[in-house]
């Protein structure tokens, strides 16, 4: 397995939160934050991809990369495909880890933890999940459950991923975290199949990679990095990260 890369997707159409991307967290960007947790991972180069020129230059000033792609891919996954063509047309990098651009406060372990499940060849996609611990999370259909076989201590082969409470039963319920590392091939061919059923029917993207056959594997971490989404989501940030440089 070569060097893994790192690619960042991120655009300014955010309802809830107009251009997040940009918001500032303890003077810097929230994209330059997720540029530093990514580098800091230590895995392979970082590049951001985005639709939107103030992003480039966002990045770029703090000495990052980023390409710019087309405004209209329907996911990240896509927009990743096609950031791939301009950075790496040659395919040297068979890894590609796509960290989502509203994690400013991600643990870089938890990035690079992500790749481990690829030393298996039979593993497509790697991906990771926490323990739900709070009671409310169990029913909330926000938060996506990961439903899997245990094949190793804090390892799991993903069977099924669902908005609903799953699996049945007493025992932990694993809340899905949307950080996930591609073989080359497997991205290729996830980004070439249309949209499947349950996919659709559930508006989880990652189905389609499982109705198509392929293999997810998941790593569990020790909770669920903050995802920016809201005004309070992005107040929670900035006080994470102000209490970090206090420390």
């Amino acid at each position: 397995m070569s060097d893994p890369l790192v690619l960042i997707p991120a655009r300014l159409a955010a309802t809830r939160l107009p251009e997040k991307p940009l918001a500032d967290i303890a003077g810097a960007p929230m994209i330059v934050h997720v540029w530093r947790r990514a580098i800091e991972a230590g895995i392979g180069p970082v590049v951001v991809c985005t639709d939107t020129p103030a992003i480039v230059q966002a990045v770029e000033a703090v000495g990052g990369l980023a390409v710019m792609t087309r405004p209209d891919h329907p996911s990240g996954s896509d927009r990743l495909a096609e950031a791939l063509e301009v950075i790496d047309p040659e395919g040297r990098h068979d890894v590609v880890v796509n960290v989502q651009g509203d994690l400013p406060t991600i643990d870089p372990a938890a990035i690079a933890a992500a790749v481990v499940p690829l030393a298996d060849p039979a593993v497509d996609i790697a991906t990771l999940c926490a323990v739900i611990t709070r009671p409310e999370e169990r029913t909330e259909p926000s938060v996506v459950k990961l439903v899997g076989s245990e094949i190793a201590p804090g390892r799991l082969r993903a069977l099924y991923f669902t908005r609903a409470t799953a699996p049945y039963g007493d025992g932990p319920l694993l809340h899905h975290i949307g950080l996930y590392a591609y073989r080359r091939r497997a991205l290729d061919r996830f980004v070439a199949l249309p949209p499947s059923p349950l996919e659709l029917r559930e508006k989880l993207e990652q189905l389609r990679a499982l109705e198509a056959g392929m293999r997810i594997d998941a790593v569990v971490v020790d909770d669920v990095p903050l995802g920016v989404d809201t005004p309070h989501d992005l107040e929670r940030a900035r006080a994470i990260l102000a209490a970090r440089r206090l420390n």
